[in-house]
């Protein structure tokens, strides 16, 4: 179809291929509602206006939103591989995504980013997928593979990310480290994502010297207020274990809404089925007071402008016709998507066709020296750093706590609430275990074990027997990647992520069945209420990016300090 056939259709003077009837439009721009026809010709909106289609679909004056954006996702997270995580979003009216693939970046290198953009070109949802600049995220822990400057430009000689993925290693970009800086300056006509939490004041301005835009971890209002001052966008995170929208929502002001978006970072399946995904951050903000256009606002022409996609985000001539339509401005329950033309969802029925991408290069990821694993765990002192939990939120608290030694090792009590913790190197047989103690899980009489855990994705495994742990990582070894709950040496339930130990290429309703009944085993073994969800905390107990504990394969390692410590507490 050539341009003059376009401006005919455009001005009325031909019938376009697609006209929806009768729409009430959230104009993004003008921060308004707006009546008429939408005129559509392949994957373009050719005006608003009164207009006749070869094909007309009367909406009856329901509400037409511009598809959603997640401006920053890790598609991994969803345990499904990306053609099949589009059939979980899409019908939620998530039409694009910025995803992040440095959890398979960090088993499989760039082969993992390969299959990643492949499996996504097998579904309509668009993904701007980025560079991970943090693989690893630190020195500290064992990785699958290293991702540096060579492996970049190799990489982009033949394929292209959008830009650079979240920048996490911030106290190399503060203090101007050259290896971080080699990958930064390689994006330099591009987006770069960021990852700062809690870094204000000077730190942030040395930050956000190297050109990055984006941040997706603020907690607080003074937080986001001083990102935005300094020229950033913030993002209002709603992933499954952690939850920012309610925090920082009351604190929006229109005098800069333009710089906020929604992102989820990382939810689980059942959590998006439960809940919605980006619809989700939208409606819990408006139910917490805003403007409802500026919630959509958020999650349409901001991101667009954020990552400079110049014909997404909103619904006007030139721009793609990704369309949400809904009933309730007040309560976004899409009940048709259409992604640049084409109806890809009706009510919740994915209509896309749906393909499997083949790469031997993302099995057989788990490699473990099992005769080397031992979970005891030797002291010197009864005095100890334990990890503490806090409620809907990755980061941890130091505690110090007086525990049972024999023999020069730990004892564990039954009436404590505190656990072993182990993280086992999985990609190179090298047998090593860093061991720490955790306090407010809950889990009593079992272990739980997970080939995910971020972020260089070793096996994290929580228990309150050495006996019950070691059954979960053998259960881990026969599936080859997964997740597994054991109790008095039986597997209770597993579930098989054979891609890289991360995903599956099965069905969502499949992963979510198998996540439900593990979910009622944990409960049932005592995991705290106050764990949002038992796998996906668990995952980040392992993340030596995130405050204030965590433990890699070395060890202990405290964040803050940016050091591995023992586990006994220096009383000097």
């Amino acid at each position: 179809m050539n341009q003059a056939q376009l401006s005919k259709m455009a001005l009325g003077k031909e019938k376009a291929p697609l006209v929806l009837k009768n729409a009430t439009i959230v104009n993004v721009f003008t921060h308004s509602l707006q009546k008429g026809d939408i005129a559509i010709a392949g994957s373009l909106i050719l005006g608003i206006g009164s207009f006749n289609g070869e094909k007309e679909v009367d909406l009856e004056g329901k509400f037409v939103a511009p598809g959603f954006f997640d401006a920053h996702v890790h598609i991994e997270s969803s345990m499904l591989v990306p053609s099949q995580f589009a059939k979980l979003v899409m019908p939620k009216g998530t039409t694009s995504i910025i995803a992040d693939p440095h959890e398979i970046g960090n088993v499989c290198g760039v082969e993992g980013i390969d299959f990643m953009m492949s499996s996504a070109k097998l579904s309509p949802l668009d993904v701007f997928m980025m560079m991970p600049s943090c693989v690893p995220s630190t020195i500290y822990e064992t990785t699958g593979k290293k991702i540096g400057k060579t492996e970049i430009i190799d990489f982009e000689k033949t394929k292209k990310c959008f830009g650079l993925g979240e920048v996490m290693d911030y106290p190399n970009v503060i203090s101007g480290g050259k290896d971080i800086y080699d990958k930064i300056d390689l994006f330099s006509d591009r987006v770069k994502d960021g990852h700062a939490p809690f870094i204000t004041g000077l730190e942030l301005n040395s930050y956000l010297l190297s050109g990055i835009k984006t941040d997706h971890e603020s907690s607080t209002k003074e937080e986001m207020l001083e990102k935005v001052e300094k020229g950033m966008y913030v993002m209002l995170r709603e992933g499954s274990a952690t939850r920012n929208v309610e925090a920082l929502t009351p604190f929006i002001s229109e005098k800069f809404s333009h710089r906020l978006l929604f992102c989820t970072d990382d939810k689980h399946p059942k959590d998006i089925v439960k809940e919605g995904h980006i619809n989700f951050n939208i409606n819990k903000a408006i139910l917490l007071g805003l403007d409802p256009i500026t919630a959509i606002q958020m999650a349409t022409i901001n991101t667009a402008t954020a990552y400079h996609l110049e014909k997404y985000g909103a619904i006007a001539p030139g721009y793609f016709a990704d369309i949400v339509v809904f009933n309730d401005l007040y309560n976004i329950e899409p009940t048709i998507v259409y992604k640049k033309g084409e109806l890809v969802a009706d009510g919740k029925k994915y209509l896309a066709n749906q393909f499997i991408y083949e790469n031997n290069n993302v099995f057989e990821s788990v490699h473990i020296d099992i005769p080397k694993i031992s979970f005891k765990i030797p002291l010197k002192s009864n005095i100890v750093h334990v990890i503490g939990f806090e409620k809907n939120n990755v980061t941890t608290t130091n505690l110090v706590r007086e525990v049972l030694v024999e023999n020069g090792l730990y004892i564990q009590e039954k009436h404590r609430n505190i656990l072993k913790l182990a993280i086992v190197e999985r990609h190179h047989f090298s047998g090593n275990v860093g061991l720490a103690l955790i306090e407010g899980y809950g889990l009593q009489n079992g272990a739980i074990a997970m080939t995910i855990a971020h972020d260089s994705h070793n096996l994290v495994i929580i228990g309150d027997s050495d006996e019950d742990m070691m059954v979960a990582l053998h259960e881990i070894n026969r599936i080859k990647g997964g997740i597994a709950i054991v109790s008095q040496g039986k597997v209770l339930s597993s579930l098989e992520l054979e891609v890289a130990g991360l995903m599956t290429q099965k069905d969502y309703t499949h992963v979510c069945d198998r996540l439900n009944l593990m979910n009622s085993h944990a409960r049932k073994l005592g995991v705290s209420n106050d764990i949002d969800d038992p796998f996906l905390n668990l995952a980040f107990l392992s993340l030596p990016v995130i405050p204030k504990l965590k433990v890699t394969d070395f060890g202990l390692f405290d964040v803050e300090a940016f050091k591995l410590i023992p586990l006994e507490v220096d009383e000097a």
